[in-house]
């Protein structure tokens, strides 16, 4: 089937973000609360592929058209900077996490002003000029994160493009638990507890879930 070969491709690919992300994070995350500028640069170029690859999957058609996705992550990125201080890290995980949860904010924010603006025909509204508006008090911006490097260029090639199109077709649960065991690295009972299921449900969903992708993946 051809899905097994572009899965194979997709799961290496994951393989090399996460061991590129073993990358000191603990000790960037205690700089960077600290105020030192090159570890939240750092920081933000060590996981702003895997955000950016969340944040494309998480997005769907619809807010795609209408939002690009790289101003989505940047904008993530600076509410994280913003909200550093709140955060406690645990273990290797907890950053990644803490930012997609971020992101997945935005998304769901930028998705009810767009269907808001779809119902008031009276006034248009750019998307983008909400983006901005992550707090009344000014925040220093991270770098713009890199988009030249292997598993970058892999996101916006051909295959992941398709893989882009065939999650528009899943049910957004699906979506949901591939992003969060794929992409976010979350074991079984993590995402049941974040889900409000049992492990052995978990597992059960993420297995329809992927031949539920695989399908559609035949049909993009």
């Amino acid at each position: 089937m051809e899905y097994n070969r572009f899965d194979l491709s997709w799961r290496r690919g994951l393989k090399k973000m996460r061991c590129d992300a073993v990358h000191e994070t603990q000790k960037l995350v205690c700089l960077a609360q600290g105020g030192d500028s090159s570890a939240l640069d750092q920081l933000c170029q060590v996981y702003g592929e895997r955000v950016l690859r969340i944040v494309r999957l998480r997005m769907g058609r619809e807010l795609r058209g209408k939002l690009e996705s790289m101003d989505l992550v940047q904008d993530t990125f600076i509410e994280a900077v913003k909200d550093l201080g709140k955060f406690e890290y645990q273990n290797e995980g907890d950053f990644l996490r803490w930012v997609s949860k971020i992101a997945e904010n935005r998304i769901r924010d930028n998705l009810k002003r767009l269907h808001a603006d779809k119902r008031d025909i009276c006034r248009e509204v750019p998307i983008d000029h909400h983006l901005s508006k992550t707090g009344d008090s000014p925040t220093r911006k991270p770098e713009p994160i890199r988009t030249t490097t292997p598993s970058v260029i892999m996101s916006i090639s051909e295959e992941l493009d398709r893989l882009e199109n065939a999650m528009d077709l899943l049910k957004p649960e699906y979506r949901e638990v591939i992003v969060l065991s794929q992409i976010e690295g979350l074991s079984f009972k993590e995402m049941g507890d974040r889900l409000g299921k049992s492990p052995d449900a978990v597992r059960m969903q993420i297995a329809r879930a992927m031949a539920s992708l695989a399908s559609a993946f035949e049909r993009v």
